[in-house]
């Protein structure tokens, strides 16, 4: 491995005597968990899934696959923020909340665990001019960012991922399903579930980078620019489709997949001090 940040991120985690990475299936933080599986042995390198109803299943089975095939191993916890009113209610600050839970869960698990690790996560360079609450979750629960803290950005974490010879260097990004909510819609399983099923869909059509955003009766669906047309053509099927999950209108965003467009709609351009 020639890649100019690989022996940077193995002497960042070699300086620990162990890890718990959050692992949620993105490439960003399977990158994590490969690099911190170089720097350690296997026992002092240990991924940590987060299992919710925010979580694509598929994502969940990448998660699971890519620790199989890197030879990592692999804890899979349950952090149960659809249980938390501040998480359901859907704030501005809701990713707040919800890695909340999940760092909650992580630290419990160390302390009746792993003592002596400390707990990382997939953030990086690129992350920290955006607009995330839950990098302020990872500070208050100590969670590490070596990524971001190498000095990579999202280019560099694909380009060092395919030259490691990963298979997800080139997944599309995955933002857990609530991001497909207006803000103050409240959060439910059955909502989440009716996203994904949407999501599947359009998956089973060839878009494996979509979204589909909630407006109650109404799916918006957001494809990149240059599938627009496509989607287009088959948009009446895939809106059939859609009714017989609850969505009474389909509707096609023509501007295009714009991750994180919902925050478009927030009344503050700063993260909410916590």
């Amino acid at each position: 491995m020639t890649n100019i940040y690989f022996d940077e991120l193995k002497k960042w985690f070699s300086q620990y005597n162990g890890v718990l990475t959050a692992l949620s299936g993105g490439v960003d933080s399977c990158l994590v968990a490969w690099a911190a599986r170089q720097a350690l042995p296997k026992e002092k390198a240990i991924a940590v899934i987060g299992d919710s109803p925010s979580l694509k299943r598929r994502d969940l089975q990448t998660a699971i696959n890519f620790c199989t095939d890197n030879d990592i191993e692999y804890l899979i916890i349950y952090p149960g923020e659809i249980n938390d009113a501040n998480y359901k209610v859907n704030p501005e600050d809701r990713c707040f909340w919800c890695k909340s839970s999940l760092y909650t869960e992580m630290t419990r698990l160390r302390n009746e665990q792993f003592p002596d690790f400390i707990l990382v996560n997939g953030n990086n360079k690129s992350d920290l001019g955006d607009y995330r609450p839950g990098l302020q979750a990872a500070g208050k629960y100590n969670s590490y960012s070596p990524l971001a803290e190498c000095g990579l950005e999202k280019d560099d974490i694909r380009q060092m991922a395919r030259e490691a010879g990963l298979k997800i260097w080139d997944k599309p990004a995955s933002p857990c399903l609530s991001s497909r909510f207006p803000y103050g819609e409240l959060i439910t399983i059955e909502k989440l579930a009716q996203v994904e099923k949407g999501e599947d869909i359009l998956f089973s059509y060839g878009f494996t980078d979509a979204r589909v955003r909630y407006f109650g009766s109404k799916a918006r669906i957001e494809v990149p620019v240059f599938e627009l047309d496509r989607l287009k053509n088959q948009i009446q099927l895939i809106g059939e489709q859609f009714k017989a999950i609850g969505f009474m209108e389909t509707e096609v965003d023509e501007e295009g997949l714009v991750s994180g467009k919902l925050n478009r709609d927030l009344k503050m351009a700063k993260p909410l001090a916590k």
